[in-house]
């Protein structure tokens, strides 16, 4: 299985010992034609407003609207994703809407369908506004939704990549798994 991780700033490093550590041909993504033959794409944290002008500058983002595999966006990635950017997942995301760098923090999430909690990293987290009807929630922070799905698109408002916790990107992985076989 060969993932792209999006290398133009932010954690593109430790998504791909994540992913890597999993079994998966991870790859580092900064030019259109490398999104070619990929079985998925993360879209790592970092600065959103950075990532769509980075994007923009290399074409990257009409590249993101077109290619059909299944992406992980986590923290800016899911902004760069949601409806008023990308345009990929149904989601209105505010920035920063834990705090500012120093009111980041460590919390123990509910994961849909797991007994066990999940450790989330939050830094300067987005914020689900607003989610549409297809989408749904994989994980709560005190009610709250900051992991969801909507169809091949799967957002984490937390840095699962900072920890030792493979879940987030596992089932990422059986996504990936799931569209290729749709798809064949």
């Amino acid at each position: 299985m060969k993932i792209g991780v999006l290398a133009l700033q932010g954690n593109f490093r430790e998504h791909i010992q994540m992913l890597r550590r999993l079994g998966a041909d991870a790859v580092e993504i900064r030019k259109p034609e490398q999104l070619e033959g990929l079985d998925g794409l993360v879209v790592p944290g970092g600065e959103s407003t950075t990532f769509m002008r980075l994007m923009r500058l290399y074409g990257l983002d009409e590249a993101l609207r077109r290619f059909q595999g299944p992406i992980l966006g986590t923290c800016a990635g899911m902004i760069v994703l949601d409806r008023e950017h990308l345009g990929l997942v149904d989601l209105a995301v505010d920035r920063n809407a834990y705090g500012r760098q120093v009111a980041s923090f460590e919390a123990d999430l509910e994961l849909e369908g797991d007994e066990r909690p999940l450790r989330g990293v939050f830094i300067r987290a987005p914020r689900v506004r607003e989610a549409g009807p297809d989408v749904k929630v994989l994980a709560a922070l005190d009610g709250e939704p900051v992991a969801l799905r909507e169809g091949r698109i799967f957002v984490a408002a937390f840095h699962p990549e900072l920890t030792d916790d493979t879940r987030i990107h596992e089932r990422f992985l059986e996504l990936v798994k799931e569209e290729n076989l749709v798809g064949s």
